[in-house]
């Protein structure tokens, strides 16, 4: 077992149980998030913390870089990360992601993906593909394009540098920076006062909130242009040297081929 469902007095736990593998998000884990998840909405919970069973100094690595293919896309719409993060924004209660560590890759948009983010002076956040020679798909850019500051998207992105907590907090990452020895305390505070309020009506704005946000449409050229700059990366020399540097530790030596 790599995840720990509990659920107590309305609210849900979701807690990321998988220490050996710094928590990555391989398709067994994201397995186990995802029954969980159908656990607790028949629960009728009304909050959801996602957060690390124990402290590592990693909350998650992001994805599991040896399960991910190599010459085809690794982003699919049925790759089971992204049907993780679909769930979460589909989930029928808030998700708060309490946040110990540090969040990467594809990790840091499944923090992204929740509906409020709380975090400790240790959380840092990092996304990572360029780092693998890896293309980031349509749905991953436009989350981050839609909570982020889009300069603030973009440095991220195009840098995969680590984004400390005071930064989090300044780009809107984080709604609440707090101590680390209250963090527990503070985030079952929120939840428990969500908790509190009238569960339909919570559930309603929470789904108001998502389809507004994914209300402008990709016109069919735009989608079809970034599907073949995307197609060019995962064909090319980079995206293997990449994937092959990281399983060897290596810095990687990206030609632009």
């Amino acid at each position: 077992m790599h995840v720990i469902t509990e659920h107590l007095d309305g609210i849900g736990f979701l807690k990321l149980d998988h220490p050996q593998k710094r928590n990555a998000l391989s398709a067994a884990l994201i397995d186990e998030l995802l029954a969980g998840m159908d656990a607790l909405a028949i629960a009728k919970v009304r909050a959801l913390i996602l957060s690390a069973a124990s402290d590592t100094g990693v909350w998650s690595a992001g994805a599991d870089i040896a399960e991910l293919p190599l010459g085809e896309d690794p982003l699919l719409y049925s790759d089971p990360l992204e049907q993780l993060l679909r769930a979460v924004r589909h989930f029928p209660a808030p998700v708060i992601a309490m946040v110990h560590g540090s969040v990467w890759g594809g990790a840091t948009d499944l923090v992204l993906s929740c509906d409020i983010v709380i975090g400790d002076d240790s959380c840092s956040f990092a996304i990572t593909p360029v780092n693998l020679g890896l293309p980031y798909n349509t749905a991953g850019t436009l989350n981050f394009m839609r909570r982020l500051p889009l300069n603030a998207a973009k440095e991220m992105i195009f840098t995969a540098r680590p984004i400390k907590a005071n930064e989090a907090l300044h780009w809107s990452i984080l709604n609440h920076l707090v101590p680390n020895e209250v963090l527990e305390a503070f985030t079952l505070e929120l939840a428990r006062g969500i908790a509190t309020k009238a569960p339909l009506a919570v559930a309603a704005a929470k789904e108001q909130f998502r389809m507004l946000s994914d209300s402008a449409p990709l016109q069919p050229g735009i989608f079809e242009r970034i599907q073949e700059l995307r197609h060019r990366v995962f064909k090319s020399a980079d995206y293997r040297e990449g994937i092959k540097a990281f399983k060897e530790k290596r810095k990687p030596v990206f030609t632009g081929d």
